[in-house]
């Protein structure tokens, strides 16, 4: 469970045990390695689609305390221990920051096919990182995801506004994606040291390749439910101010409150593209053709605000319209989406079961 924040131990790596911390005045020494007011943030996944904008903002000028972040990119997989180690021991990092993983291409369906892979880095290397970083006294933050629930009858029912909250175990299980997901969350929770973010769908600014806005762009048919949904610009800071502090435990990464499919895309039509059309169709009808389950779900946010109560966070509705309006303002054009479109098409008639839908989420 997320720690109350309290002063860092004046020799971090020394003790056995993580130590929580109290924003916003750290004190004690800097270890040998690492240069006055300065710490060392490893990142793994530092190319990726948030572990590059986690970069950035680091490299930014992010402080703590008066102490100056320095991040630095991980060179070891996290399927191999022994490399693992070494580097742990060569950088010797004040926080480690996972945003690494196999998440399956185009869609989490290409993990349908590399199960084994996937546990070996997803479970299997999240798990040892986790165990060498406790061993180290390091604080890991780990970006995980929030496609481990679907919305139920029994307490969680569409539009009643009750989310899952941290507490809640995993009750999805359509895809190995969410599966793998689903124990590894459940075997974290033995780790004092591990922060764990469920994000879903990401947004941002940039109509990049892996922003859930450009997948459904790109889709004929969308299935139209409510969903929980992270915007980048508003929640990385947040991840940073958590890891900074010490606060570890399970927190809901995402935005307030739930926005539609359709919601999503009439504000692409309206800011982005005035001539994007598209069309819904049911989750039967997605079944048919995916070779995987999508999950869909609210989570609840408090706890994350709770955590942060100087960081405003605006409701998911309002959050991805003023992400649209940046986009506007900064001139981004619609994506060309004939062509994909009608490769979907084709890749439909052929090979039904790997095209791809509406409803993933994938970091």
């Amino acid at each position: 469970m997320p720690a109350s924040l309290a002063t860092p131990d004046e020799h971090e790596h020394a003790s056995t045990t993580p130590k929580k911390e109290t924003l916003p005045e750290p004190s004690g020494e800097l270890l040998p390695t690492q240069a006055s007011s300065r710490r060392i943030v490893l990142v793994y996944g530092s190319t990726g689609y948030v572990g590059s904008q986690i970069m950035r903002l680091i490299d930014s000028g992010e402080t703590f305390g008066g102490i100056v972040v320095t991040a630095v990119r991980a060179e070891s997989r996290l399927e191999y221990l022994r490399d693992v180690e070494d580097e742990l021991d060569r950088v010797r990092p004040w926080r480690v920051i996972n945003c690494g993983g196999l998440t399956g291409r185009p869609t989490v369906d290409g993990l349908e096919t590399q199960k084994a892979a996937a546990n070996r880095v997803n479970v299997a290397g999240m798990l040892l990182l986790a165990g060498a970083c406790l061993e180290r006294s390091v604080n890991l933050t780990y970006i995980d995801t929030g496609c481990i629930f679907e919305y139920d009858e029994a307490a969680h029912a569409i539009g009643t506004g009750v989310g899952f909250t941290e507490e809640d175990s995993p009750n999805f299980f359509g895809s190995w994606y969410s599966l793998q997901k689903g124990v590894l969350e459940t075997l974290l929770r033995a780790y004092s040291n591990v922060l764990t973010l469920r994000l879903r769908m990401p947004i941002d600014d940039d109509l990049g390749p892996r922003n859930f806005v450009s997948k459904i762009v790109r889709y004929d048919r969308v299935v139209n439910i409510p969903n929980s949904m992270s915007v980048l610009p508003d929640l990385l800071p947040l991840a940073l101010d958590m890891t900074f502090a010490g606060v570890t435990g399970i927190v809901n990464f995402t935005n307030p409150g739930t926005i539609s499919h359709n919601e999503v895309l009439a504000l692409y039509k309206q800011y982005v593209d005035p001539a994007f059309v598209w069309d819904n169709f049911t989750e039967h009808e997605q079944s048919l053709i995916l070779a995987a389950g999508r999950s869909n779900n609210e989570l609840d946010t408090t706890k994350l605000r709770t955590l942060n109560p100087t960081r405003r966070l605006p409701h998911i509705k309002h959050a991805v319209e003023q992400c649209f309006r940046r986009m506007r303002d900064a001139g981004v054009q619609p994506l060309d989406t004939d062509a994909r479109k009608a490769a979907s098409r084709a890749a439909a008639q052929k090979t039904p079961s790997t095209m791809p839908s509406g409803g993933e989420d994938l970091p």
